[in-house]
């Protein structure tokens, strides 16, 4: 099959579009292109062009359709009508029975063609996040000017220009040509292929693949660290857009001052990152290293010796307005702080951070006990989580909110517990991130997230869809972990109650506002993690189940970690021969049920013993007897035997469908067995719902 190769060199891309620029491109190809059907479609993305090649069908071969029209007997004005839709004429009509037919025929139209014709309307409507417009008159937009298209058809270029209309200033053509590294190997030079341009870059000191050259940094900045005894700071986010950034990667090291040596490694790195797109580096002992690592874009003569030297100027500089804030913000304690936070607005229905911070004391002192942290410690921490958000670190480097915190309680005397606790109380943000495990952390994580969560659902802004502003399945996510990392035998519709306490603000009742209370929030949390152990590749099901179980209270059915030690019992027992068994004659009485209450309502009476006409009805009742511990173990959360207990019912249960005739033709009878179909069926339900289990 013949290959498309299409390159668009322009001015630089910026590094957090060239991912989607490339997605786009594949995407817009593959819908205008069709017809030739696309495959083994590769891209490139780079600092200054974007890349696709693909195979592709030698030719849209001719076609013939038939399009039926409107009746024979239509009125003139139909035929009309239906002729100049197809933009067709009389000619290409014949008569099939009572209705007229179009006869259509397409011409071959080989793939050179259908590309040229395709690909400048392609380029007009591509999106991008950002766009400029320029050369005089012309209507194009490109994220930067565009400054040449390769386009190939096995090797040939395929022509079109960008000319919209005689007026049009803009006209780049396609071409063969291409060209290398700005400095290293300026001016233009043919390619034949995707191949041939790949490998004559590489020569031109431009690497075109992005993980060839995230691989090659991260490489070769780790054997300049490991020359010095020192790793480099795991940043895979920096790493991408340093990436996107470099054509021919050149890794060095750099040496920091050591009047800078005395800031804290979290505000050293953030500089590095946010200001130079600097690599930090650690020693041994995982203390800040007197190093950084950085990409230029050239090999320069002296072995980089000026550049190196260049940005250690510039990051002096950068670390010496770091300092300026450092010193500035130990002036003042911590908590001096905390009045401005009355004036720092949260959320316009919500309030300021410090309503906030107000609720975050007392939630964060009621949820302490119940986590082993001191009460007291607890509402300090909370009182100066957010302070930091009005220093001037913070109000520069934001990343730094929480960190800050904790290094001026320190300063200031705080105790460690609550220090910590400030620093740790907006963890996990992420995946990657690990939950707070300290009891005073815990107990201020817990009180952050869960006031975020009950103050938005309480003004109705709720998630939807795949939009979530505030970020409250983030939150969601916080408290699951925390409480599972954890162990924590917490009842969080208790706590999301305590929560809604603290509302008091114009709109929003001390109970939430109608539409919000525990059960919806506890809800919203209990969906967020049966979400995460289906990403898990977890049974999600059986925790659905449980959380289906009828005797679930509320002072039960809200302990993550009892719902999640249940949801493994019953795994334990669908792992048996016994279990799976068991799991089909439940849905085989729950169907029979669902026909039969259908017909004459529900079956809720004890059976009648004395109907019994089979011994299968005896052992079956016999055996729901021996079943009733099972509401006293699950009390106790003795999950394991309950499970044992329960397995007991498997033989009788089968016995009873093989022997014993459900629907008998004597209307006692039959009411009788449903009866006692439903008492198997209200003990398990004791246990989970097994309707909602899977497979």
């Amino acid at each position: 099959m013949p290959e498309l190769f299409l390159e668009l060199f322009s001015e630089e891309i910026p590094a957090r579009m060239q991912r989607g620029a490339v997605a786009e491109l594949e995407r817009s190809a593959t819908a205008a292109l069709g017809a030739i059907g696309l495959r083994n479609v590769a891209t490139w993305s780079g600092p200054r062009r974007i890349a696709l090649r693909a195979d592709v069908a030698a030719e849209v071969a001719a076609s013939s359709t038939n399009e039926r029209g409107p009746r024979a007997s239509a009125p003139e004005q139909a035929l009309t009508g239906f002729l100049r839709k197809h933009n067709a004429s009389r000619e290409q009509l014949r008569q099939d029975g009572d209705y007229w037919v179009l006869e259509k025929e397409a011409a071959a139209v080989s793939a050179g063609d259908l590309i040229a014709g395709a690909i400048p309307a392609l380029l007009r409507r591509f999106s991008w996040p950002k766009s400029m417009r320029w050369g005089g008159s012309s209507g194009f937009v490109w994220v930067r000017p565009l400054r040449r298209i390769t386009c190939l058809l096995d090797g040939a270029v395929v022509p079109f220009d960008l000319r919209d209309g005689a007026d049009d200033g803009h006209g780049l053509a396609s071409g063969n040509l291409t060209e290398g590294h700005r400095f290293h190997a300026p001016g233009a030079f043919a390619v034949t292929s995707a191949a041939d341009w790949r490998d004559k870059l590489a020569i031109h000191r431009v690497l075109v693949d992005a993980g060839e050259r995230k691989r090659a940094i991260a490489e070769r900045i780790a054997a300049l660290a490991a020359g010095k005894s020192l790793t480099v700071v795991d940043d895979p986010g920096l790493l991408d857009e340093v990436a996107g950034l470099v054509e021919w990667p050149v890794p060095l090291l750099g040496r920091i001052a050591d009047e800078h040596m005395d800031l804290p490694p979290e505000v050293m790195q953030v500089s590095m990152r946010v200001n130079q797109r600097y690599f930090a580096l650690r020693t041994a002992d995982g203390a800040a290293a007197p190093w950084f690592a950085f990409v230029a874009n050239i090999e320069a003569d002296d072995g980089g010796a000026a550049i190196v030297a260049g940005n250690e100027r510039v990051l002096r500089a950068r670390f010496a307005d770091a300092r300026h804030f450092w010193d500035l913000d130990r002036k003042v304690r911590l908590e001096s702080r905390v009045a401005a936070l009355d004036n720092v607005t949260f959320q316009a229905k919500l309030g300021s951070q410090g309503d906030r911070v107000r609720r975050l004391v007392r939630l964060a002192a009621a949820i302490a006990p119940l986590v082993g942290a001191d009460p007291a410690q607890a509402s300090r921490a909370a009182e100066l989580a957010k302070a930091d958000l009005v220093s001037g670190m913070v109000g520069e480097f934001p990343e730094l909110q929480g960190v800050m915190g904790r290094y001026y309680a320190l300063h200031d005397g705080e105790a460690p517990e609550v220090a910590d606790a400030i620093r740790d109380h907006y963890a996990p943000r992420g995946p990657a991130e690990r939950a707070p495990s300290a009891p005073v952390s815990i107990a201020v994580a817990l009180a952050d997230k869960l006031d975020q969560l009950v103050g938005f659902f309480a003004i109705g802004e709720k998630p939807t869809g795949s939009g979530d502003p505030y970020a409250l399945r983030r939150a969601a996510l916080g408290v699951i972990r925390i409480v599972r990392e954890n162990g924590l035998r917490v009842h969080l519709r208790q706590l999301l109650t305590e929560a809604q306490k603290g509302l008091d603000l114009p709109g929003v009742t001390a109970s939430g506002s109608g539409n919000a209370d525990s059960r919806e929030v506890f809800g919203f949390i209990a969906e967020r993690l049966i979400v995460q152990l289906r990403a898990d590749g977890s049974r999600y099901d059986l925790l659905n189940a449980v959380f289906g179980a009828k005797n679930l209270k509320d002072t039960r059915g809200d302990d993550l970690v009892a719902l999640l030690a249940r949801a493994e019992a019953v795994a334990t027992l669908l792992r048996t021969a016994d279990g799976v068994n068991l799991l089909a004659a439940y849905r085989r009485a729950a169907n029979i049920l669902r026909i039969e209450e259908r017909k004459d309502g529900p079956f809720h009476d004890a059976p009648d013993r004395a109907l019994y006409r089979e011994q299968a009805e005896n052992d079956l009742d016999r055996a729901l007897d021996a079943c009733g511990v099972v509401t006293g173990l699950l009390d106790n959360e003795a999950y394991g035997p309950a499970m044992t207990a329960m397995a007991t019912l498997r033989a009788p249960l089968d016995a009873f469908f093989e022997k014993v005739t459900v629907n008998d033709p004597q209307p006692e009878l039959r009411r009788n067995r449903l009866c006692l179909l439903h008492q198997v069926r209200s003990i398990m339900d004791r246990i989970a719902d097994f309707s909602r289990i899977e497979g």
